[in-house]
């Protein structure tokens, strides 16, 4: 049964918010550093150090809902299972905390802390980056990612999310809590509010050179009311192609696509291309 900790540091530059896991989840984290420190991953560029972090969850089951456990938000940390988002968020955790030296179970749940929540802070259920482009865009901005879409090809971006505000009766959280939808529209708004852009389909082969061994790939979608409809790590493989790694579907498990990026995306019908985001090397 989970468990809830009150995480709670006096030093006076960190300080931990309520968080909920349990005892696999720490030794599954531990487990990653110490094949960090094994394999000395620190002297690599943080983007090989996320495709190596990834390969590590490769047979790891699909497990969707891990994040909305109980009814008030928690930092939630849950290994042993992982849907697209949670995925690629764990590895580039864990990346940061070996880039960083910082290598401990409390220093996990503060980068978990820093890439999922708006600011980098979790001050309740709406902080939390629901929609993936307010995550890219908080995340280029406080320098932990940068949205290279534009540069290496992209072009703008015509969508507007409202699938939260329109469908809140699928959230529990926004469901049992009706007064929250209110500050969700006046999130989607503000994402309406700014300039996009994505990697067609169809263009993806020609700009595929520009796209690094472990970025963030995140899938846009033909959804109405979403821009993102799935999201994976960039990996390069032996044929010299970028693949997609990703935890798919229920019932499956986290995997590389047989067929490199360019062409898994035209295999999904809703899937319409690719934003590209970079992962920095963490500031110490």
């Amino acid at each position: 049964m989970k468990k809830l900790f009150l995480i709670l540091t006096f030093l006076p530059f960190v300080l931990f918010a309520q968080a909920l896991y349990d005892s696999s989840d720490v030794r599954i984290c531990n487990e990653k550093f110490e094949f960090a420190k094994e394999h000395n991953l620190q002297k690599l560029p943080i983007g090989d150090v996320i495709t190596a972090i990834g390969k590590t969850f490769l047979g790891t089951p699909y497990e969707a809902f891990t994040l909305e456990k109980g009814d008030s938000e928690r930092v939630v940390v849950h290994l042993s299972g992982l849907d697209c988002y949670t995925f690629f968020e764990s590895t580039l955790a864990l990346s940061r905390c070996v880039k960083l030296g910082k290598m401990d179970f409390k220093d996990y749940l503060k980068q978990i802390e820093t890439i999922r929540y708006r600011g980098g802070k979790m001050h309740g259920y709406v902080s939390r980056l629901h929609y993936a482009l307010d995550w890219v865009y908080d995340n280029d901005k406080r320098g932990i990612v940068k949205n290279v879409t534009k540069e290496i090809g992209g072009v703008p971006l015509n969508k507007k999310v409202f699938f939260m505000s329109k469908h809140f009766d699928k959230y529990k959280r926004l469901r049992n809590h009706p007064e929250r939808v209110a500050k969700i529209k006046e999130i989607e708004k503000e994402i309406n509010s700014r300039h996009y852009y994505f990697i067609p389909q169809d263009k993806i082969a020609k700009v595929e050179k520009g796209i690094h061994n472990g970025d963030i790939l995140l899938l846009t979608t033909s959804w109405k009311g979403l821009g993102i409809g799935h999201t994976g790590i960039a990996i390069k493989m032996p044929d010299g192609r970028i693949h997609f790694m990703h935890a798919p579907i229920a019932g499956k498990k986290v995997q590389i696509t047989t067929q490199p990026l360019a062409d898994y995306v035209k295999l999904v019908k809703k899937h319409t291309g690719v934003i590209v985001a970079r992962p920095l090397e963490p500031k110490k």
